[in-house]
């Protein structure tokens, strides 16, 4: 009532002069008052009452929607936001120390599948940086929410899988015909491969920032329903594949101390693909169902509490592990370069007090894991 006089007022002002604006102005006082004698409490001006609303810790985050993912008002709740911190800095802090150790040795330069293992920690690293603000704090990720990243924060994600997938192919290809790999896959098109699917993803960023929201969700709901299953295959097929080399192929060969690194190494893809596949697999079937089916799927929270795009976080911490587990030409520039005074400071021997010898060129080809 009051606000319809208000407005009232105001076109009496502009229409009908200031005797009857002042008429108008003195009857939605009368009427004010009229309201705070009923209710016994003060009525401001429009509306709005005076006594402030009760304000919690995060009602002004909450506004904005950047509180924290859970409700610090119970212990599990803080434990699971120091959780989201944690797997951050662990995805930031393990990708860097792998990304700085290839930049620093010249044999990992040297090789090509190196190069993937850069282009996987740069993106994870990124997927960990991104992490801070999806994970740690109450953001949902859509399409439609105030609080998206603009389908930056998923292509960093999926940036990483396409290097897995890449290194994976360039691995399988380096085994199963090693003189052709040699003759084909130079430098110059291992990088071309690399900067080609860098392009691709941002180029699919901006598509689904330009066009609107119906189209976009169209496009990516095809493409990515289409794309996981020929990539899930794919990589299923190379898995099975390399485990048959490594297990019967690598037998016809004489014993020797090659062998047995290129079957480790073999081993090594095996088992990255395969932890790969278990954090990717769940999210992947439960995209192919909701697009196949058509039905509105179960949505969480937010980011931080869906363990489903929990899990590909957690992969991108375990994958350089991976790396620097099977790697002995990274594991050594890791601890003697890159951790060196960490280790000095605690009087740790990174190469256990022993002389070490960096391993040759040739024995990082076939240790190295992409």
């Amino acid at each position: 009532m009051i606000r319809a006089l208000g407005c009232a007022c105001r076109r009496s002002r502009e229409f009908g002069g200031p005797g009857l604006y002042m008429l108008c102005a003195r009857t939605a006082r009368v009427d004010r008052s009229a309201r705070e004698r009923a209710s016994g409490e003060p009525t401001c001006a429009h509306g709005f009452s005076p006594v402030p609303a009760k304000l919690t810790n995060s009602t002004p985050f909450r506004s904005m929607g950047l509180g924290p993912v859970l409700p610090l008002t119970s212990l599990e709740n803080v434990l699971f936001f120091l959780f989201s911190i944690l797997l951050a800095t662990a995805i930031i802090f393990l990708n860097a120390s792998v990304f700085a150790s290839v930049l620093l040795s010249r044999s990992l330069r040297a090789e090509n599948r190196c190069m993937y293992m850069l282009s996987t920690c740069l993106s994870d690293v990124c997927s960990g940086v991104s992490y801070y603000y999806c994970g740690v704090l109450d953001v949902r990720d859509s399409y439609d929410s105030p609080t998206r990243t603009f389908y930056i924060a998923p292509t960093f994600l999926g940036l990483s899988y396409m290097a897995i997938l890449a290194a994976q192919a360039d691995r399988y290809h380096a085994v199963a015909a090693p003189f052709t790999y040699a003759q084909r896959m130079t430098r110059g098109r291992t990088l071309a491969v690399i900067a080609a699917y860098w392009l691709y993803a941002f180029v699919i960023v901006a598509v689904n920032n330009l066009v609107t929201v119906g189209i976009a969700k169209s496009v990516t709901s095809i493409g990515t329903f289409v794309s996981n299953i020929f990539t899930v295959v794919i990589m299923i097929g190379l898995n099975v594949r390399l485990f048959f080399i490594a297990k019967y192929q690598l037998e016809r060969e004489p014993p020797s101390a090659e062998r047995e690194t290129k079957r480790a190494s073999i081993y090594l893809i095996v088992v990255v693909a395969v932890c790969f596949l278990i954090a990717w697999l769940p999210i992947f079937l439960h995209v192919i169902v909701c697009n196949f089916t058509g039905a509105t799927c179960y949505t969480f929270r937010n980011e931080g509490t869906d363990p489903l795009r929990v899990l590909p976080r957690l992969n991108a911490a375990l994958t350089p592990v991976l790396y620097i587990r099977g790697c002995a030409a990274l594991r050594h520039t890791l601890l003697t370069r890159v951790w060196r005074a960490c280790c000095r400071a605690r009087g740790v021997n990174p190469v256990g007090g022993q002389k070490s010898i960096v391993p040759s060129g040739q024995a990082v080809s076939v240790v190295c894991k992409t």
